[in-house]
């Protein structure tokens, strides 16, 4: 994924020094340079990016920042896993910045536990509100004063106030007594709220779970993201400037190795047998043949990592540029830069390279 390019307005001080910040979903997971004192800055930065394959949301933060103080958000472009999808080839164009109200911006997980306990007269609804991690900020401190609240039908209870924290720990046991007839009743719902002295509390997130199947369960664990229930505007319409981004999605499904190895074999074959005439087709050639132009960085990065385990890049690279040497014609387009051997050599001096400075 690459930043190419901004353009946007900074009209107070008449400049900026913008960097961009990436999330996957609310988890920051790169930081590009700052760009000092400019409106238009240019970053060429590159990022390969593993996400889980439940992502929601990839999102590209523009900052100014400021050696005094916090750094002021500029802007943002978020971009659906859907939204991401539907553009097979990527997406390569400039994108309007949208306003960030820090009031709608929700990120962080709560750990929680829900179980439904038959007694002797009564079924009881307990909430076990655990801990919760990465909340926003919203206190000049950098922290917030975070406590939970849970809504069921009509009641709410809340869970004690922890102080300057984004990582609350509460461990809390919230219940409520359920009715006979529970079926289609509300949802259960799940706040946090960062406690204010003066003024009003800020919100910072929202989960619901159905009772109906929560009854069906009897018991659910484990983690939630915080969500938004809050409209969030759209773009500015360019006056907050614009982000040029080519992001490009790529779903690698892995099944047991079992099914790779008589792929594996037939093209270790390739190299392991060379062919004794000339215009003997091999199972590397004809799959040089068959993908397309698009795909070959694909099938090249692929290929390098199946000869590099099979330890057999070296014999792999010599047949390719033999094999491209052997079938050009014309000296000015011998290892033009679409071709598999480029792409091969390419991929394997990148792996090499990255493997020399970690």
């Amino acid at each position: 994924m690459k930043s190419h390019s901004c353009s946007f307005g900074f009209p107070r001080s008449g400049t900026s020094d913008p960097y961009c910040i990436i999330k996957v979903d609310n988890e920051v997971v790169a930081r590009t340079a700052t760009v000092w004192k400019n409106l238009n800055p240019f970053w060429g930065e590159e990022y390969t990016l593993h996400l889980p394959m439940g992502f929601h949301n990839l999102s590209f933060y523009m900052l100014d920042e400021d050696t005094i103080g916090h750094d002021d958000v500029i802007g943002k472009v978020s971009l659906s896993k859907e939204y991401i999808s539907s553009h097979p080839r990527g997406i390569d164009s400039w994108i309007n910045l949208s306003h960030v109200d820090p009031n709608e911006e929700v990120q962080g997980e709560i750990s929680l536990e829900l179980q439904v306990l038959k007694e002797a007269h009564r079924r009881v609804l307990c909430c076990h509100i655990i801990e919760a991690r990465d909340l926003a900020p919203r206190d000049i401190s950098g922290t917030s004063d975070p406590f939970a609240r849970v809504l069921w039908n009509g009641q709410v209870l809340e869970t004690t106030i922890i102080k300057k924290t984004r990582f609350p720990h509460w461990d809390e046991v919230l219940e409520f007594v359920l009715e006979e007839d529970t079926v289609g009743a509300a949802p259960l719902a799940v706040e946090v709220w960062d406690w204010d002295m003066v003024g009003k509390n800020d919100f910072l997130g929202r989960v619901e779970f159905s009772l109906d199947a929560l009854l069906k369960a009897l018991s659910e664990a484990g983690t939630a993201c915080c969500l938004s229930s809050q409209h969030r505007g759209g773009d500015a319409g360019g006056k907050l400037g614009a982000l040029r981004l080519r992001v490009r999605l790529a779903e690698d499904r892995i099944l047991p190795s079992r099914y790779y190895q008589p792929l594996i074999d037939l093209l270790v074959e390739s190299i392991l047998c060379l062919p004794e005439e000339k215009d003997d087709v091999t199972p590397l050639a004809v799959l040089e043949e068959v993908c397309s132009v698009e795909s070959r960085q694909d099938v090249a990065t692929k290929l390098v990592k199946i000869f590099l385990g099979q330890g057999l890049v070296v014999p792999f690279l010599d047949y390719l540029n033999l094999h491209e040497v052997s079938r050009t014609t014309d000296p000015n387009t011998l290892f033009r830069s679409n071709s598999l051997a480029s792409k091969s050599m390419e991929q394997f001096m990148k792996v090499v390279g990255m493997s020399l400075s970690s």
